[in-house]
């Protein structure tokens, strides 16, 4: 006849539960890290500027400017602006879809 233990310890060992939340932390942290890491808009340690534009030609159309730590953020008013100046070039668009800009 052969005892079995009523007790195993390595079943009912309240740390190794512990220990793979903390595991599955650590993944989690380690993915946002990545995350943050790859955009280049909150990329801290980036020290070249970007420029992201959402909605191009809508009136609801934002441009952000990242240049070093400094974020500017700039909101479309839906309105044609008006000013002075001088036509600085001619821009044409291309059959497939690209934009071609010759100064004068």
């Amino acid at each position: 006849m052969s005892l079995k233990l009523l007790h195993e310890p390595e079943n009912d060992d309240p740390i190794l539960s512990v220990v793979n939340i903390i595991d599955i932390f650590l993944v989690i942290i380690a993915a946002l890290l990545i995350t943050v890491a790859q955009n280049p808009m909150l990329n801290a340690f980036s020290k070249q500027e970007v420029t992201v534009i959402t909605d191009a030609g809508k009136p609801t159309m934002e441009m952000m400017v990242k240049k070093g730590e400094k974020i500017e953020r700039y909101k479309s008013s839906g309105q044609i602006g008006q000013g002075e100046g001088a036509k600085a070039g001619t821009a044409y668009r291309m059959k497939d879809g690209g934009i071609v800009y010759v100064p004068e």
